[in-house]
């Protein structure tokens, strides 16, 4: 399998090209591993040397590992190319994050990579940024509400979605199976864009067996407006979960759940092993989930949780890094889409990446073979 990873690697550059959601007749898996990582050096806050650009990467919070890695992938990207970095991390809180933001607009950055808690709060801060001459770049969450943003990085993040439902379809084999299936469903943070294209693209392909009574939402909670987790958190979920099982679940089965973030899924799992799920006579339902986050793998591996979507952010951070670096020196920025992100003022010049589903099956093609999980870190 190693000696397959050069050209792997190669095919994966090709397919984040074409913006293709992945799907399996067997499992909707990744069909190539992504490329072996580095290791980030630790992120600098001193300001740059004369001459040396500066760039501030706003980070949403570190509850999730994978924004951790997100920041650490950047700074090495921005660093390899001559660049000073401020990396700040925001701990899920609006002021905290509009506060850094304007640091980092005092201190000079030339440049501001966000990763937005809530795309529609950083108007005033973008503005004080543009006037400044600031280049903005919007990352994997949409700055909204907003003219002063001027590149999105990001992933087919319908793609995910239709990732998502596409594991539901195949893990209850619903093209061939009878059924009737119940499932649940749940949404992503309300505040974050990204959450409504997870959740359309999941609907996409689960919509037509809700219709025809294949699935059954036994709770009868549909849309993003009864579905939404705040700030994706695993505790409101299980929560969420532990209400759905005591109303509606007392003498049913949940066959499969849609959790659209592994911290979601998490919480999912521990609120359905406290009614006894998880054993020979009640298995496991179909979950899903998003990340790759190592727990998730682990549970995964566990047989708790079915599938996982792994979107690669060291690609992410090494191509938004290239936008930067191709803006600065006024060449033509890289991007391939120019009508998906409508922020509600403009339509934001966008570079999408590829997503990849995980299951059991390819993990460790996509996952340990790539770089981004150590096999030691599953034990």
């Amino acid at each position: 399998m190693k000696k397959n990873l050069l050209a792997l690697f190669s095919v994966l550059i090709i397919a984040s090209m074409a913006l293709t959601a992945c799907g399996g007749a067997a499992a909707p898996a990744a069909t190539d591993a992504p490329a072996a990582a580095t290791e980030a050096p630790a992120a600098t806050s001193a300001p740059a040397a004369e001459g040396t650009k500066l760039v501030g990467i706003s980070m949403p919070t570190k509850t999730s590992s994978r924004w951790i890695s997100d920041g650490e992938s950047m700074v090495k990207s921005f660093e390899d190319l001559g660049y000073e970095t401020d990396l700040q991390f925001a701990d899920d809180d609006i002021p905290t994050q509009l506060s850094q933001i304007e640091n980092m607009v005092t201190k000079g950055a030339n440049v501001l990579v966000i990763a937005a808690i809530d795309g529609t709060t950083l108007t005033d801060v973008l503005q004080k940024a543009h006037d400044a001459g600031v280049l903005v770049i919007a990352y994997d969450r949409l700055l909204s509400k907003t003219e002063n943003v001027d590149y999105y990085a990001t992933f087919d993040n319908f793609g995910v979605g239709v990732i998502q439902g596409t594991q539901i379809e195949t893990g209850l084999d619903l093209k061939n199976a009878a059924g009737p299936f119940n499932v649940e469903l749940f949404g992503g943070s309300p505040d974050d864009t990204n959450a409504f294209y997870f959740y359309d693209g999941a609907m996409s392909v689960l919509q037509p067996y809700i219709d025809s009574g294949k699935l059954v939402v036994q709770s009868g909670q549909t849309g993003m407006d009864k579905v939404s987790t705040l700030r994706w958190d695993g505790a409101v979920a299980q929560a969420r979960m532990d209400n759905l099982l005591s109303a509606y679940y007392t003498d049913k089965r949940v066959d499969a759940v849609l959790a659209p973030y592994d911290g979601l899924s998490r919480g999912i799992i521990s609120s359905l092993r406290g009614v006894g799920y998880g054993t020979a006579d009640q298995p496991w339902p179909v979950i899903t989930g998003q990340d790759a986050e190592i727990a998730s793998v682990k549970a995964m591996i566990a047989g708790e949780q079915t599938y996982t979507v792994f979107k690669d952010t060291r690609l992410l951070a090494a191509q938004t890094a290239k936008m930067v670096d191709q803006a600065l020196k006024g060449e033509t920025v890289e991007i391939n889409d120019t009508k998906t992100y409508d922020n509600g003022v403009k339509i934001v010049p966008s570079y999408l990446l590829t997503p990849f589903s995980v299951d059991i099956t390819n993990y460790k093609e996509i996952l340990i073979d790539s770089g981004y999980i150590k096999e030691a870190d599953l034990q």
